[in-house]
């Protein structure tokens, strides 16, 4: 496993076998997910928009196609941004924003670090090396059961800050602030056997949402949450976890962290125009063009596009009686159904 902040398909599929595969999986389409960018057609029409990541695009001679933000060209990095409105975020950013999060849960301010500016110019923050202590009524428990989201994620900083997603800069890991560091950090200092800890993170990851847009930032994001996950747990017991534990948090992640254009809440590119033919009692034919109504009048509930897909883990399916009921993502906005 790398130490790094780069995460090579290659070894993934060397070293964890079947874990790539669960990580392109997209489970609103049952299909793969999509490159959703424009940035790789240059390669052929396998790595056009609407074309989907398989295994073999991003391994062999390709497994380092898909990089950080902070190790592309700059020009394409400005492109991304204006086009895409892509904007990422500095970790000590990310920090002061959770940090507000865990202010609201606390009822106190500095839990989990101070921060700090420095004589440069500079932020950070001084990581607290206290044992996090938890208000009246509340425990560990319920801290990494608290469901949270990050909003079109990219690399998911806010998530698990392995590195500053502007700098490159590798974070360690007892330096990290995201929300999913915090919950495991959380987890390491209240359980010491395997199984309690295992059983835990996959609370922690079950409760820990994020979608995305482009495919190759979405996956990123993916992977840097199942190495936080191994990561996490070699320090903490000295080796890695079994392939069958880090398969399940690959499929929890999965479905927690999906692809979707959060403007429309449904899958990239989906919405369209179709022709509607009717043919009268007299032989007349008619026809009408329909174009997706949601796109025209920006109403987020009225799209004929595919609405995506999470999992609620906290109820059963009722088709299958297993864990996870499945929803519409858009059922969740009920405030502002149109």
């Amino acid at each position: 496993m790398r130490s790094g902040i780069d995460i090579l398909e290659n070894e993934i599929v060397e070293q964890y076998p079947e874990v790539l595969e669960i990580l392109i999986r997209d489970h609103t389409t049952q299909q793969n997910i999509l490159w959703a960018t424009d940035d790789y057609e240059h390669l052929g029409e396998m790595y056009s928009f609407n074309s989907h990541i398989t295994p073999d695009l991003i391994t062999g001679d390709n497994g380092s196609l898909i990089m950080p933000r902070a190790h592309k060209n700059k020009d394409l990095q400005k492109n991304r941004s204006k086009e895409r409105a892509e904007v990422f975020t500095p970790s000590w950013v990310c920090n002061a924003q959770n940090n507000l999060i865990d202010n609201a849960w606390f009822g106190k301010e500095e839990v989990f670090n101070r921060e700090i500016a420095f004589s440069d110019g500079s932020k950070g923050w001084d990581i607290n090396s206290g044992k996090i202590e938890f208000p009246s009524g509340l425990t560990w428990k319920d801290y990494v059961r608290d469901t949270r989201l990050e909003m079109a994620c990219g690399e998911a900083p806010y998530i698990t800050s392995r590195y500053d997603t502007t700098t490159d800069e590798f974070i360690p890991l007892e330096q990290r602030i995201g929300i999913i560091d915090r919950k495991l950090r959380v987890i390491n200092e209240n359980v010491n056997s395997t199984s309690e800890w295992l059983k835990a993170a996959q609370i922690a990851y079950k409760n820990t949402y994020a979608f995305e847009l482009h495919g190759d930032s979405l996956l990123l994001a993916r992977e840097a949450m199942l190495i936080t996950f191994m990561e996490n747990y070699t320090q903490k017991f000295g080796k890695e976890p079994l392939l069958k534990s880090i398969n399940y948090i690959a499929y929890i992640i999965s479905w927690n962290v999906w692809q979707m254009d959060g403007l429309k809440g449904v899958v990239p590119n989906t919405c369209g125009g179709f022709t509607v033919t009717d043919v009268d009692l007299f032989g007349n034919i008619k026809t009408d063009s329909v174009f997706c109504e949601g796109c025209l009048q920006n109403k987020i509930h009225r799209h004929n596009g595919t609405y995506c897909l999470i999992k609620d883990w906290s109820n059963k399916d009722s088709k299958t009686g297993k864990s996870g009921r499945k929803i519409k993502f858009i059922d969740l906005l009920k405030n502002r159904r149109q």
